[in-house]
């Protein structure tokens, strides 16, 4: 027997089940544009704007827009010319935007997400896609709460909210036969 591999094995065992009790780290943000990216902060927070074929990729989400404003809260040592990020406070994403989550698309023209809320705001003819359900919404203002399995759309006399759900079981009766209310018809006489 060789007590080295056994060893080896255990350790890794026990290091894979160490990993496993272990929060999983937090994504990573990536953003990406054609167009110029700035940054200006505050004691408190940071400002980065990102113009130009925005794509924005992170825990699951991938954000597509024409521009980007992301506001994270800053945290550590305020004098420092670039300073720590703590979370993201809100985002606005204008022109031409695209939310993508599996096989979940909403589009708009304008789409304004708060993470501390679990919400999302799209305006500008928003439309809401769920293709594995054959679902799609609209209307002129939707609200999409985050767990919660939750969606407000709201709707106004000239912007009607619309809905396209599956097929609804037929409940009427077969056309060869008539209902069962229906009075008899006589039969002709042979």
């Amino acid at each position: 027997m060789r007590p080295l591999p056994l060893l080896a094995a255990a350790l890794a065992l026990a290091s894979a089940a160490r990993a496993a009790d272990a929060p999983a780290p937090i994504p990573e943000t990536t953003v990406d544009s054609s167009g110029p990216a700035e940054m200006t902060s505050t004691d408190t927070e940071t400002t980065f704007t990102f113009r130009d074929h925005v794509v924005a990729v992170g825990n699951g989400i991938t954000l597509e827009c024409d521009a980007l404003t992301v506001i994270a809260t800053r945290i550590g040592d305020k004098s420092a010319t670039i300073g720590k990020y703590g979370k993201f406070r809100d985002m606005l994403a204008t022109g031409h935007v695209r939310i993508t989550q599996g096989d979940r698309v909403a589009t708009s023209g304008r789409a304004e997400v708060f993470p501390e809320e679990d919400r999302i705001v799209l305006t500008e003819k928003p439309v809401v896609t769920i293709e594995s359900e054959h679902y799609e919404a609209s209307g002129p203002r939707m609200t999409l709460y985050r767990g919660q399995r939750r969606a407000v759309i709201e709707g106004n006399p000239i912007e009607r909210t619309h809905i396209l759900l599956p097929a609804i079981k037929d409940l009427g009766f077969p056309t060869d036969r008539p209902p069962p209310d229906a009075a008899p018809q006589a039969q002709p006489q042979k």
